[in-house]
């Protein structure tokens, strides 16, 4: 496998990148890749004995497993969780679900984002989204200047982790998104971001116009939903990475739901009739355990 080439803004540094970091920027380099975002430790390794060369955490999934609601997940109980995935998975490169840094100000996303890569993560992603639903996206200014210290942050540490810069607008409910959206990726890419991320995109227009606006550099998709689409299909609108997000997490939580939900309310245990589908976790985590021992 060619060795990937070091981005343009990081020449400066004479640095040598983790494993985990230099498969990771390989992976962005050509082609398109899915990332799912596993929640435990048990996930992690499943996904990974499943052929994935990448995986990222997922925010609302670990909340769900604390009894927390998305976005409730303090600092340090999110950088402990990170660095536990990173420690299950420790051959693979772990993307950090990094919400939005976990402060407002540049400096304080700055000295966040060294926490998250001291934790040993081939990438994190940082939101425009504020997390509060009367103003629910930081300034365009601000939020240029959140990815511009990000990205000085990650460089200060010689880590060449991946930057992903996530633009909310669809997320958050904004009244028109897309021409908001693409003129924040325009800004990010210009403020160093090496990967672009509009969530809640989902149609080809959509995806083709973030690819435009993202100039050549890797936009992810997350596919938290069936659109209709193939990896193939997402590939060919020029997207380089799909990740799941939440969407296995709340697959697991729907099940577990829908099956209580029969015994609380009918008496019936009906919601079990697909379990044999997990036949295959005993033999798995036996044989896998044998191999981390």
């Amino acid at each position: 496998m060619a060795r990937p080439v070091q981005p343009a803004h990081l020449k400066r540094f004479k640095m040598s990148y983790s494993p985990q970091v230099d498969a990771f920027r390989t992976l962005h380099a050509a082609g398109c890749f899915v990332m799912p975002n596993p929640w435990d430790v048990g996930s992690a390794r499943w996904l990974r004995g499943q052929g994935f060369k990448a995986l990222a955490t997922t925010s609302a999934g670990f909340a769900f497993t604390q009894a927390r609601a998305d976005q409730d997940v303090p600092r340090d109980m999110m950088l402990a969780h990170i660095a536990e995935m990173v420690q299950a998975v420790p051959d693979l490169p772990i993307n950090a679900d990094f919400e939005n840094g976990y402060a407002d100000t540049p400096d304080g996303v700055a000295a966040n984002v060294k926490l998250c890569v001291a934790t040993g993560v081939a990438g994190l992603s940082i939101e425009d989204a504020t997390g509060r639903t009367d103003d629910p996206l930081y300034p365009f200014d601000l939020a240029v200047e959140r990815i511009r210290a990000a990205r000085k942050a990650i460089d200060e540490t010689g880590s060449g982790v991946v930057l992903t810069a996530r633009a909310e607008a669809f997320l958050t409910g904004h009244p028109d998104p897309l021409p908001e959206v693409t003129r924040r990726i325009e800004a990010f890419v210009a403020a160093g971001a090496d990967v672009l991320y509009a969530p809640w995109v989902r149609t080809p227009d959509e995806i083709s116009a973030i690819v435009k606006a993202a100039a050549g550099k890797p936009v992810n998709v997350v596919v938290y939903a069936d659109f209709g689409l193939r990896v193939a299909d997402f590939a060919a609108l020029g997207v380089r990475r799909l990740s799941t997000g939440g969407a296995s997490a709340r697959s697991a939580w729907a099940g577990f739901i829908e099956s209580t939900r029969l015994i609380a309310e009918e008496g019936s245990f009906a919601g079990f009739a697909s379990n044999g589908i997990s036949k295959p976790l005993e033999p798995f985590f036996t044989e896998d355990l044998k191999a981390r021992s």
